[in-house]
C-alpha cells in the first residue's frame, strides 16, 4: 500500500504531523488532555507539515509523510486519500543515522527520488523547564542534543540522502520549514523550547544554496514567524484573545508550493512569513 505506481513527482514531508495536532505533545504538555479537532478545518489539524502535505498532494504529487510514529500520521493520510490524493507514512526518526538512511532506502525503492523535500521538523525540549530553569546552565545536555539533531544534524543527513539525484538530475526543491529563532541568538524564555540551535538550520540552508542552486537545485528556508493555527494553539487563551495573529497553516502551504513552483531567473533562497497585526522579527 502506497506504492507510487503512477509516476507522480515525489514529496517528501519530514515531520509531516504536528506536536500541536489533537493529541500531541505539545497540546498534552499545555492542555493535560486531548483537544478534540472535529470543528477544525482539515488543511489545519496537523499544522504546517499537514498543511503541505495535503497541498502537494492536491497538486499532483505523490507525498511521503515521515513521522516516528505511523500511527502519528495516519488520520493526515486518510484525509489525503479522500480528497483523491496519493500518499504514503514511513517512520524516521531523526536522532537516529540508521533511521534516516532506512527511510530513504525505503522512500526511493517504493515512491521513487524526490522532486521536493520540506524538511519540517520540529521538538519541544525545554518547554517544560520552571521559571527558575531559564538560563542555559540550567539546560540538560539531552534536551541540547536533541535540539541539535533536529536542528543541525537532521537537515544534514537527509541532505545527504537526497541532494545528489537532485544536483545530478538538476532539478528540485530543498525546502527547509523555521522559525524566527534562526535569525539570532535568544534568550529561551520560560515555555519556550531550545532554539537557537536553528541558527545552524538557516546557516546550512545558506551553504546548500550557494553549493547546490548552480547544479539546479532550490534551496530555501522559510522563517514561520508567529503562532501557527492547530487544534493546540487554537485553545491556547492568546490565539482565543488575538485570533488576528494565528497564522493559517494552508496559507504557509501555498508559499511551500510557490517556493517550489518558482522560476529558476528568480529563486527566493529566505523567505520570512508574519502575520499582518504583529512586528516582524528581525
Amino acid at each position: 500500500m502506497g506504492t507510487n505506481s503512477t509516476g507522480k513527482p515525489v514529496a517528501v514531508v519530514v515531520g509531516a504531523t504536528s506536536k500541536w495536532q489533537s493529541d500531541g505533545r505539545n497540546t498534552l504538555l499545555a492542555h493535560g488532555k486531548r483537544i478534540d479537532d472535529s470543528a477544525m478545518p482539515v488543511g489545519a489539524r496537523w499544522g504546517v507539515g499537514g498543511a503541505i502535505s495535503q497541498k502537494f498532494a492536491q497538486e499532483g504529487f505523490f507525498v511521503v509523510l515521515t513521522t516516528r510514529q505511523q500511527a502519528n500520521a495516519a488520520p493526515l493520510a486518510d484525509a489525503i486519500r479522500k480528497q483523491n490524493g496519493e500518499c504514503m507514512i514511513v517512520e524516521l526518526d531523526l536522532v537516529s543515522q540508521d533511521s534516516i538512511a532506512g527511510a530513504f532506502a525505503t522512500i526511493r525503492r517504493e515512491a521513487g527520488d524526490p522532486e521536493v523535500l520540506v524538511y519540517n521538523a520540529g521538538y519541544l525540549e525545554g518547554r517544560d523547564l520552571p521559571p527558575d530553569k531559564e538560563l542555559l546552565e540550567y539546560i540538560p545536555v539531552e534536551m541540547f542534543d536533541t535540539a541539535q539533531h533536529i536542528s543541525s544534524r537532521g537537515p544534514f543527513l537527509v541532505a545527504k540522502e537526497v541532494l545528489p539525484t537532485m544536483r545530478q538530475k538538476g532539478h528540485g526543491s530543498f525546502l527547509i520549514s523555521n522559525n524566527a529563532n534562526s535569525l539570532r541568538g535568544r534568550k529561551r524564555m520560560t515555555g519556550q523550547s531550545l532554539y537557537y540551535p536553528r541558527v545552524m538550520m538557516r546557516t546550512l540552508a545558506q551553504v546548500l544554496t550557494e553549493e547546490y542552486s548552480e547544479h539546479g537545485v532550490h534551496v530555501a528556508n522559510v522563517i514561520i514567524d508567529g503562532l501557527i493555527d492547530s487544534p493546540g494553539t487554537r485553545a491556547l487563551a492568546i490565539a482565543q484573545k488575538r485570533p488576528d495573529i494565528v497564522m493559517n497553516p494552508v496559507k504557509i502551504a501555498e508559499a511551500f508550493y510557490y517556493l517550489h513552483t518558482q522560476d529558476r531567473s528568480c529563486w527566493t533562497h529566505d523567505l520570512q512569513l508574519t502575520p499582518f497585526p504583529t512586528k516582524p522579527s528581525y
